[in-house]
């Protein structure tokens, strides 16, 4: 039985669930959220947070600084905690209460900033912020979540190997394009131990990562208004967009099925379910995408009616994210699976 001393050492690395029924493809999903932190990002921060120590930047009596529009934040709150370090998160107005909630019960400072930088978004306006305390403080120290390395070698070195041995035959990858940790971690794992994996970066309509124009994005996780120092497009087969308002509908469609996941989880199964139905129309290959968090931080927004109503209309509330079509059919009571 393995033994945990710190909480950034749990992981569940073999917990994938088949949404065939409910997708109309062969795709299974996943599950990141099931560690202490509550996402995918518990990896990156550990090993960024680790890789500091190593070089001898971050030390005892430090203060970490961050930009995050939340799970990372959480991660880091978390990381800190368990190091011995004070973290104080850039976040902003996007960042769920829930999120914020978590941070400072943790022992985090958290700053929201509200303005968006007129060239640049609220992201820009965070970064500006973080920059801004990083002068003024000699003991703060910024790990740069969008050009660390560690960032991405987290992925490279767990999700990546995790996800290959439990699908040795595995056809398409789907990643979801924030920072890009996730993605260029995998994307470099499989291109260097299996090349003929399809790797597809799934992003949000609003987002600038994969060349689009910026625009505004309510729903935090996904997407950028600047683009990450580690993105590097050559790793990337494939990219597909998503409306947030599909994000909402997956999102609700998966729940009326019991499955309560996080908007990037939405954004990226609503874009793989676009992608396979036009590249596999016999359904005959093995796909996996991957959830970075569950839902429970999203009550207040992306499950809420009424939130959902004011933000995108009445129109996001109804309908089937994953539609039925003669060739892609959906069979009515039938049950997705967990695999463990």
């Amino acid at each position: 039985m393995p033994v945990i001393t710190t909480p950034q050492e749990f992981d569940v690395d073999d917990l994938f669930i088949d949404l065939r029924s409910i997708v109309g493809r062969p795709l299974y999903l996943k599950c990141e959220g099931f560690n202490f932190a509550g996402s995918i990002k518990l990896r990156a921060a550990s090993e960024m947070v680790a890789a500091a120590e190593r070089a001898g930047e971050l030390r005892p009596g430090m203060t970490i600084v961050e930009s995050s529009s939340g799970n990372l934040g959480v991660a880091l709150s978390l990381v800190a905690a368990s190091r011995g370090y004070h973290f104080l998160c850039v976040t902003d107005s996007r960042c769920t209460a829930g999120s914020r909630a978590m941070m400072q019960s943790l022992g985090a400072e958290v700053q929201i900033v509200s303005d968006p930088h007129p060239q640049r978004g609220l992201l820009g306006a965070r970064l500006d912020r973080v920059a801004r305390l990083c002068l003024d403080h000699q003991d703060y120290y910024w790990l740069n979540q969008y050009a660390n390395s560690g960032n991405w070698s987290a992925h490279y070195q767990t999700t990546g190997p995790q996800i290959a041995k439990a699908f040795p035959d595995l056809d398409v990858l789907f990643v979801g394009a924030g920072t890009t940790g996730t993605l260029m971690g995998c994307a470099r794992y499989f291109r260097e131990n299996n090349p003929s994996v399809t790797i597809v970066g799934v992003d949000a309509v609003g987002s600038v990562n994969f060349g689009g124009e910026a625009g505004t994005r309510m729903i935090p996780g996904l997407g950028t208004s600047i683009r990450p120092m580690i993105l590097d497009r050559s790793f990337i087969d494939d990219t597909v967009t998503v409306p947030e308002i599909d994000t909402v509908r997956a999102c609700r469609t998966l729940l009326r099925e019991g499955f309560l996941l996080g908007g990037s989880t939405g954004t990226v199964l609503s874009g793989a379910s676009r992608w396979l139905r036009a590249n596999c129309p016999t359904g005959d290959l093995t796909a996996v995408a991957i959830a970075p968090d569950l839902g429970e931080r999203y009550l207040n927004t992306l499950y809420h009616d009424d939130w959902v109503r004011d933000v995108y209309g009445p129109e996001a509330l109804n309908g089937n994210a994953f539609p039925a079509t003669a060739d892609n059919p959906v069979t009515a009571g039938t049950t997705s699976t967990w695999s463990l």
